[in-house]
């Protein structure tokens, strides 16, 4: 029997990763990553004013970038007729605005250079004011349309950016028909769609992002929007009532893509969803398990049978939806609105002398200099983290909050900020890291605090992404802090290797994701068991970061 295969493609913050795998066993069989090129520039941000925005061309040359690429590396090995489906996973909520064809404005002429004309990414905090507007607006109404995104809404989500977009560029307003998702849009724009009224809304962004639930009958009404800004009046109607599962397909391969890209059109193209809903999938998630993606920020997923949550409404986090991640089980988000970031945020410091004082001193040759710094940014982290782990740890040891970017989970709130305590002449720059890797960590405990505090028992985490893969050093402090185990799945890419399961799974390969999972699964690597001695000490620890945050968030900035 001819074996068929699937492609899943991974939208990160700053690249799409495109991975061709064996239906019948998850086997990778090639894959390819694209970088985007204008997002690598830095053109159209503005991070000292939380503005990031991605230009749409981006995403669609390395779309086709990386399944060709992907192609030609099995040229001869199989053909592209055994190619039956491809699924997306993209960042989110990182939102557009399209016209009346679907097509994103800064696709035509007159908005190519115009960011908000583009996609809105996940981390722009531009709108922290609208968020703040719409949480005090939900509390005059007697229906909680809040109810099911955790009782705060965020300045990274999709009715917070539009209402900021509409309020700071009217030639977007005018232009604008609708407001579309990354993850909605793809599979639109690969099954050829002209309209977009036909675009089929995922229910993992519309009820994690858009205030959509099915017990609301949708989207809260018109009457809603419009009373909190006449500017939203009416933009309900050009939105969308039905959502989709992405074990469905939005659709086949138009003529045009199905050239561009040297496949069929018989190809089924599935219904998209978020990076790390799909990643839990990947990731072989079981129910209660916290299934956290780490990279530059994190997404931590936990599923759970829908008799089992009953009425349950968890506080502060990011939403639960039904068929989100798993179809038939109630999905819940939280995260970390900086991980890897924070640390990478910390090597920008520590390089600049060597990016600006050596780079201006003329010692050495161009060539020379390029080998330095390309050096010093690859081990920097590295030798940091093997002597920030040789430290001991005392309660009078630094203390940093993990906020860089403002905080995700629990309880949203993007206007705070990160912090340092207890500096001294004897603090070095290992002792500073040491500090940010328990704070990260710090952070991620505080999520499943606030699930068992919900009443959602936890019963283990999974560790998914490059860091979990890349630093034991980070995942054993994350062990101790949390004292739980913590699995580190074997896959590279369980964000992709997820969408190729949907991928499967809408293509009919398989009847259900769980039955993907169970046959395309790559196991787990290690597992980190918490040390007992370092839990009593990190549990005391842990008091002092949060007594450091009730601080910070009583100070006016």
């Amino acid at each position: 029997m001819e074996k068929s295969y699937v492609i899943g493609l991974d939208y990160g913050s700053d690249s799409v990763r495109a991975v061709l795998v064996d239906a019948s066993n998850g086997n990778e069989m090639a894959s390819s990553v694209f970088y985007y090129p204008r997002w690598k520039k830095g053109a159209f941000c503005d991070a000292s004013a939380s503005q990031f925005r991605q230009h749409p061309l981006d995403y669609i040359e390395g779309l086709e970038a990386t399944i060709k690429d992907c192609l030609k590396k099995v040229d001869g090995v199989l053909t592209a007729q055994q190619v039956k489906a491809i699924s997306v996973d993209t960042t989110g909520s990182t939102p557009v605005a399209v016209d009346e064809r679907g097509v994103p404005l800064a696709l035509l002429e007159e908005f190519t250079d115009n960011p908000n004309a583009m996609f809105v990414l996940w981390k722009d905090h531009t709108a922290v004011e609208e968020a703040q507007q719409i949480n005090e607006h939900a509390e005059k109404f007697d229906v909680n349309y809040l109810q099911y995104v955790g009782g705060v809404y965020s300045s990274e989500w999709f009715w917070a950016k539009l209402l900021r977009t509409l309020r700071v560029d009217e030639s977007v307003r005018k232009a604008m028909y609708t407001w579309v998702e990354h993850c909605d849009y793809i599979p639109f724009l690969l099954t050829g769609g002209t309209r977009a009224v036909d675009i089929k809304r995922s229910v993992c962004a519309a009820g994690h992002k858009s205030l959509w639930a099915a017990e609301f009958g949708g989207l809260p009404p018109n009457a809603f929007f419009s009373a909190l800004d006449p500017l939203l009046d009416g933009v309900t109607d050009r939105l969308f009532t039905d959502t989709y599962t992405s074990d469905q397909s939005a659709g086949t391969l138009s003529e045009e893509w199905a050239e561009r890209l040297g496949l069929t059109t018989e190809v089924v193209v599935g219904v998209g969803a978020f990076d790390c809903h799909m990643g839990a999938v990947g990731g072989e998630i079981e129910p209660y398990y916290v299934s956290k993606v780490i990279g530059t920020s994190t997404c931590d997923i936990l599923v759970a049978p829908k008799e089992e949550i009953a009425n349950t409404l968890v506080k502060g986090i990011c939403g639960q939806v039904d068929g989100s991640v798993i179809p038939g089980m109630i999905g819940m988000e939280a995260g970390q609105s900086a991980f890897g970031d924070a640390y990478a945020w910390f090597k920008q410091i520590l390089l600049w002398p060597v990016k600006n004082l050596l780079a201006d001193s003329g010692v050495l040759p161009e060539d020379d200099l390029r080998k330095v710094l390309e050096l010093v940014d690859d081990r920097i982290i590295p030798e940091l983290g093997k002597q920030a782990e040789a430290l001991p740890v005392t309660s009078g040891s630094e203390l940093a909050l993990d906020w860089f970017n403002g905080r995700r989970t629990p309880d949203a709130d993007q206007t705070l900020k990160a912090a340092l305590q207890g500096l001294n002449l004897g603090t070095d720059a290992p002792r500073i890291f040491r500090a940010m890797v328990e704070a990260t960590c710090f952070g991620a405990k505080s999520i499943v605090d606030r699930f068992i505090d919900e009443g959602i028992p936890v019963k283990g985490i999974i560790g998914l992404g490059g860091v979990a893969k890349k630093s034991p050093y980070i995942m054993q402090t994350m062990a101790d802090v949390i004292n739980m185990p913590i699995s580190v799945h074997k896959s590279e890419q369980t964000c992709a290797l997820g969408a190729a399961m949907f991928a499967a799974t809408a293509a009919g390969i398989y009847d259900k994701v769980e039955d993907a999972m169970k046959a395309m699964g790559q196991g787990f690597e290690r597992t980190y068991q918490p040390r007992p001695e370092m839990v009593a000490i990190y549990a005391k620890r842990y008091q002092q970061y949060k007594a450091l945050g009730a601080f910070v968030e009583n100070v006016a900035y």
